[in-house]
């Protein structure tokens, strides 16, 4: 599968084009594709690790996956299912929740940059800076000349970051209002989800043409050659994570990743174990 199908062209944005519950570039259901998903695994342990040794050589080398979507998309399905097939000691997580007292006080993007994975890691981030095109146009709490100027700042900042050594991975979980739906009643249906429930769900649901608009122009204005946007149908789930699962080893392969060589003399530590003589 080709995961690169879903890769976003130039252009204007129009998501109601674009189907939430196709399967392209795979012909089997979804016991196959959970199964091709786990078999990515090995490959993808192997790639993490490597570039998780190069750091000892000084690289300044990572990995940024960023997941953008509306409510009950599957970013944490994503983490779970998917990102959690590496080992967890090379990964880095964080959830952009909305910003505190003290983040405030700074540029939007302040909190963005004390995120970015260090080298070596690769890292996630569960909505981005991209919330502050998003909610801040969808509920009016910037002025329009300040959204319009972020998404100049916004490519600016990813080019800096690959500039850097950072391959960016961004991904717009796309979700139709649908199956948001009937996500939602699956929640208030099991009372072992009601902890993933959030009346204010709902209410972001009426403005879900607002949030589609401010989707489309922001993937329009910040999709890039050095980091291009992929919109990923999100109605089956095990899609979603075989897609974002292909794409990040496909990343990873893209790198030509290798161990570091030794930095010492390996026949001589080899005779140093050989000849020593047994602990008492």
């Amino acid at each position: 599968m080709s995961a690169h199908l879903h890769l976003l062209p130039p252009g204007p944005v129009d998501l109601g084009a674009i189907p939430t519950d196709v399967t392209p570039g795979f012909d089997g259901g979804k016991n196959k594709g959970k199964a091709a998903l786990f078999a990515l695994g090995e490959q993808l342990s192997d790639l993490q690790e490597r570039l998780w040794a190069e750091r000892t050589t000084g690289s300044k080398r990572r990995v940024l996956l960023v997941l953008q979507g509306m409510d009950t998309s599957g970013k944490g399905g994503v983490l779970r299912h998917t990102v959690g097939l590496v080992d967890p000691q090379g990964v880095k997580i964080t959830s952009f929740k909305a910003p505190t007292a003290e983040e405030r006080k700074h540029r939007f993007l302040w909190r963005i940059r004390n995120a970015v994975p260090e080298p070596g890691y690769v890292g996630v981030f569960d909505r981005s800076h991209y919330e502050d095109v998003l909610v801040a146009r969808v509920h009016g709490l910037a002025e329009p000349a300040t959204i319009e100027s972020r998404y100049d700042q916004i490519n600016e900042f990813e080019a800096e970051l690959v500039s850097e050594g950072v391959v960016i991975i961004k991904c717009m979980l796309h979700v139709s209002a649908e199956e948001q739906r009937a996500r939602l009643l699956a929640r208030l249906d099991n009372e072992d989800k009601y902890w993933k429930f959030n009346p204010a769900d709902i209410d972001e649901r009426g403005h879900w043409a607002d949030y589609q608009r401010a989707y489309e122009v922001a993937l329009e204005r910040t999709n890039t050659v050095i980091a291009p946007w992929y919109v990923v149908p999100a109605d089956k789930k095990w899609y979603r994570n075989l897609v974002i699962g292909e794409l990040l080893l496909d990343a990873l392969r893209g790198m030509a990743l290798r161990w570091p060589p030794a930095d010492f003399d390996v026949e001589e530590q080899r005779r140093r174990l050989l000849d020593e003589v047994p602990p008492a």
